[in-house]
């Protein structure tokens, strides 16, 4: 068994107070969670409203599947417009 975790500090640029970011993050986890079958949640930064910091995990039976999907999941937080990326880390156990 292998897990992979990743943690992600993201900037919501449009979000004007704690209620648009929260917004913004349901909808990323819950997409996160549809797509990837990971779990996801906010783990830092809850007081910044311009500010996240998301958990991300998955299980695997092997260590390449688990890499092959947080890879996905950086190149899909890439890619998402109201949200930018400003870290990054992975760590497979």
């Amino acid at each position: 068994m292998v897990i992979g975790v990743s943690q992600a500090t993201l900037r919501i640029a449009g979000a004007r107070s704690l209620k648009d970011k929260r917004r913004v993050l349901k909808s990323l986890l819950t997409r996160l969670h549809n797509r990837f079958n990971v779990a996801a949640a906010e783990v830092g930064r809850h007081d910044s409203h311009q500010e996240a910091e998301v958990g991300i995990a998955c299980v695997s039976t092997a260590g390449s599947h688990a890499d092959q999907v947080m890879a996905a999941i950086l190149d899909f937080l890439e890619a998402q417009g109201e949200i930018e990326l400003v870290d990054y880390h992975t760590e497979l156990l």
